[in-house]
């Protein structure tokens, strides 16, 4: 399975910044007057992403970097300290308490700023300087990020569908019943 992962899986950079767009525009969906049972699913979401994404870097590139440059990966792991205080802090808290959006935004903007200076800083001395390493990385991490998320699917697939608005839930339940009635109807031939 290794030989397979390695050909056919994304570098680590790249993974790494697939998981930034996706809390990016995750995060975009998030708004103060949401329902609580939305903002609690989008919230947790994010959380779940952002541990799996913590401990993927961690675990598999940062210890590369580390190796290379270290002085710049010293300031990410304080950053993640913050992020998983933070998370721990939202987990533990209802949609309802009054520091609950001030704690996720706050959580927000510590993750775009991490985002930023990988992105920016981070990733490209990692491509100049550790080259096809990143494809291995990458292969590990493709293995890795599906041990870590395979226990928590049935968690992931009810906040999304949680967090989905209600008016995009019907038009997918209208959808998949015209389709059916379509496919229904056209084996009948």
């Amino acid at each position: 399975m290794q030989t397979v992962m390695r050909t056919l899986a994304p570098s680590a950079t790249t993974q790494l910044r697939a998981d930034h767009a996706h809390v990016l525009t995750t995060f975009h969906q998030f708004e103060v007057d949401e329902s609580p049972q939305t903002k609690h699913a989008l919230v947790n979401s994010i959380c779940r992403a952002l541990d799996i994404h913590a401990q993927l870097e961690e675990q598999l590139f940062y210890p590369e970097m580390q190796r290379v440059v270290p002085a710049l990966v010293e300031k990410s792991v304080p950053e993640h300290a913050e992020m998983r205080r933070l998370i721990a802090t939202l987990m533990q808290m209802q949609p309802t308490h009054p520091q609950y959006d001030p704690t996720f935004l706050n959580l927000m903007r510590i993750v775009i700023h991490h985002v930023s200076d990988e992105e920016t800083m981070v990733f490209p001395e990692a491509e100049r300087l550790l080259g096809d390493t990143l494809n291995e990385i990458g292969a590990h991490m493709a293995v890795r990020r599906i041990e870590l998320t395979v226990p928590q699917m049935p968690d992931l697939a009810r906040e999304s569908l949680s967090a989905l608005p209600s008016s995009l839930m019907f038009a997918a339940a209208g959808a998949v019943i015209a389709g059916s009635y379509v496919l229904r109807h056209a084996f009948r031939r």
